[in-house]
């Protein structure tokens, strides 16, 4: 096989296969509604692997699935049930994250439930947790039969099914009972030899969660639709990935070896469509293009904000200080910062897709987003095409690339692709820009107070790795030294330097050296198996946080460990009271310690941290409390020795802690046990207690939004 000038095995990607025949999917009304009759045709296997699955989403808004005879249900859960039982019917394998407790009201609550669990050899669904502490799986494939393969940014996920059109006011635009607003992704499909390579990293994700090997399917069936006509054909696709280092296995950065690579080789144009863009290394990569004197042009499409007020004041801080690198050094004019945006009130559609596209010759469709995790943290699967200068394909890419813009300025294809080559490709986004739609510059500002709330090293927020032993140990030492240095510190000031640092060490020790072994949940929770009956245990449990919290105990093995020993119900009370007094122990030591102290001691982030804390209150402190930025009494020390007032700090981290607490301790195990166990009324009172919480977290999220939004209009005003 013959080697590309920028796609190459062993560099830049894992494989380079045949493909028969690759189409592109441009949201996801054209995704869904092709896999809802995809699905139908499988005889083999069925393999769905992704950050988010949810049974209850609709594939179809106006039809059913199949024929008269044969109507299937539109709801992916009932429609892979319905598939599996057929006689004959295929494999179906589920692959879900294991999400962090940052999500927990965000996600299907027990998904096992509704997708199947147990022995059944025809359909499996399965928690993902095969991947280093504070990685995610990221990957979004579909394969069938090991035929057809689709891979891309949409997750089979509520909140992201779309038109074209993006309509302000669709009504279909609406998931388990909530309107969302417009969202843009794209998936590509593709059929032949790359469908079974990517059969393959499906199989091997799935051996390494379950342990389960899986066969591959042998003497397929065509299975592409007769309807859906292809955008390339019999061309070679490259898979690419993205895996962190882990039990043995060594990072792998194919992902972010290309984006370099790709950039790098572009001549003319580069358009980029992502969720995010806070990446260093394509920033970099970028940066150095833009100081040349006859570089390509570059076009950026990202969403106006991000996701949420916790999103917006972290991966928003980081994306605001690269873009304003970028224009800092485009002394050419040779890039711009785009949001789409429809309709007269001007709604922004969130864009979620991961595309990038080099002077039409090149396309790269995936999962990996333009942040550091992605170049080397979570697992992420990518697809490549690299096409021939001059050749019928290189039609087939540029007219890709020109349909997403079409789409983003609401004119013909046609249109586009005249202005493009007429005037250029930033010049043709400004001439097209419609009173209907549009793309906006994007203008990389924030807030004064979120600016200074996140540390400038990115690595807290947005991590590219694990963070390793020896790490921790040379940013101990390095502050350590740094203390020493002051003269004015005083014996508080120096004893709780030595608190900080001894907190630091026992959170090493416990997470990456033989110690934490002897934090098994099981063994822990036979140990309180032994006073759950006694009067004293409320008083035992609470002492066993403060403990914990003072020794370092990961709070979170804490919390598990309550729901193991109390039951769901009251080991939620247990532990979010544990917690709640774990963390007031450990607040008031920083305070006895280190008040008034911490400007000559802790370093001038955590200053900035606290005097924006103390002026906003609430709102700041549960941001800093979910976003994992140190362990759980490290950030009760430290906010205990800065500004923050007791009363916002008791409520941030309540509202910050209750959510997780909730989903560790109710919504896993112990609830499965509990529903397994007990009779019908002991169930349905469950599940009520359930509700109600669940309506609590509600209400505090929507006032804690609600907060966000007040804030932000004051300032503006």
């Amino acid at each position: 096989m013959k080697e590309s000038a920028v796609l190459r095995e062993g560099r830049n990607c894992w494989r380079i296969r045949r493909c028969s025949r690759a189409a592109f999917l441009i949201d996801g009304e054209a995704y869904f509604s092709t896999l809802a009759r995809m699905l139908t045709k499988a005889k083999k296997s069925i393999y769905i692997i992704g950050w988010d699955v949810d049974s209850r989403i609709r594939l179809l808004r106006e039809e059913r699935i199949g024929g008269k005879q044969d109507g299937l249900p539109q709801e992916l859960g009932p429609l892979l049930h319905a598939l599996a039982e057929r006689e004959g019917g295929p494999r179906i394998r589920i692959l879900d994250w294991d999400f962090s407790m940052l999500y927990a009201l965000d996600r299907e609550p027990l998904p096992v439930f509704k997708f199947g669990w147990g022995d059944d050899n025809r359909m499996r669904f399965h928690l993902d947790d095969s991947h280093p502490f504070g990685a995610s799986q990221h990957q979004k494939l579909v394969i069938l039969d090991e035929r057809i393969a689709f891979c891309g940014g949409l997750d089979l996920a509520s909140e992201r099914w779309d038109t074209p059109e993006h309509a302000p006011d669709d009504e279909r635009r609406k998931d388990n009972g909530d309107s969302y607003k417009p969202f843009h992704d794209v998936q590509m499909m593709v059929e032949g030899e790359v469908a079974a390579s990517l059969a393959e990293v499906a199989r091997e994700r799935w051996r390494r969660a379950t342990g389960e090997e899986l066969p591959a399917a042998k003497e397929t069936e065509e299975l592409w639709p007769e309807d859906l006509e292809p955008d390339l054909r019999d061309v070679e696709v490259a898979v690419m990935r993205t895996e962190p280092a882990y039990e043995g296995r060594d990072q792998i950065c194919e992902v972010r070896d290309f984006y370099l690579d790709a950039i790098a080789a572009a001549k003319k144009t580069i358009y980029l469509e992502n969720q995010y863009f806070t990446s260093h290394a394509v920033g970099d990569a970028l940066l150095a293009r833009l100081r040349e004197e006859d570089g390509p042009e570059i076009l950026l499409v990202l969403p106006r904000s991000s996701s949420g007020w916790l999103e917006e004041s972290t991966m928003g801080v980081l994306r605001a200080r690269l873009l304003q690198r970028l224009f800092d050094a485009d002394h050419a004019g040779r890039l711009k910062a785009c949001f789409p945006w429809v309709g007269k009130k001007k709604v922004d559609i969130h864009v979620h897709a991961k595309v990038l596209v080099a002077d039409g010759r090149l396309v790269r469709v995936g999962s990996s987003n333009l942040n550091n995790r992605s170049m080397g943290l979570d697992s992420e699967c990518d697809l490549a095409v690299e096409v021939p200068e001059g050749s019928q394909g290189c039609a087939a890419v540029a007219g890709f690339r020109n349909r997403l813009l079409a789409e983003h300025l609401g004119c013909s294809e046609k249109k586009l692709a005249d202005a493009v080559k007429k005037e250029g490709l930033l010049a043709a986004v400004d001439a097209l820009r419609g009173k209907k739609r549009g793309l906006d510059p994007l203008k990389p500002v924030v807030e004064r107070w979120l600016d200074e709330l996140v540390p400038d090293d990115a690595s807290l927020v947005d991590p590219e790795k694990p963070v390793s032993f020896d790490d921790l140990v040379e940013q101990m030492s390095a502050r350590m030294k740094k203390m020493n240095a002051e003269t004015k510190i005083g014996r508080k000031g120096r004893l709780f330097a030595l608190v900080l640092a001894f907190f630091l060490l026992m959170a090493a020790l416990w997470r990456w050296t033989p110690l934490g072994e002897l934090l098994s949940p099981g063994v822990l929770a036979e140990l309180g198996m032994r006073f759950r009956e006694s009067p004293l245990a409320p008083l035992v449990s609470m002492a066993v946080f403060v403990v914990g919290g003072l020794i370092l105990v990961p709070v979170t093995l804490l919390i598990l460990v309550a729901g193991l020993v109390f039951g769901p119900w009251w080991g939620f009370a247990h532990a979010l009271s544990g917690a709640m007094l774990s963390a007031m122990v450990t607040y008031a030591l920083g305070w006895v310690l280190g008040r008034n102290r911490v400007r000559s001691l802790a370093g001038t982030w955590v200053n900035r941290v606290s005097r924006q804390i103390s002026d906003r209150g609430l709102l700041a402190m549960a941001a800093l409390r979910m976003v994992p930025v140190a362990p759980f009494s490290v950030v009760n020390l430290v906010a205990g020795a800065s500004h923050i007032r007791t009363l916002d700090f008791f409520l941030g981290t309540l509202a910050g802690m209750a959510p997780g607490t909730l989903a560790i301790v109710v919504f896993q195990d112990g609830l499965v046990q509990l529903l397994a166990k007990a009779d019908l009324s002991g169930a349905l009172t469950a599940l009520g207690l359930a509700a109600v919480i669940l309506a609590g977290l509600w209400w505090a999220r929507r006032r804690l939004k609600r907060t966000a939004r007040g804030e932000k209009g004051s300032e503006d005003e």
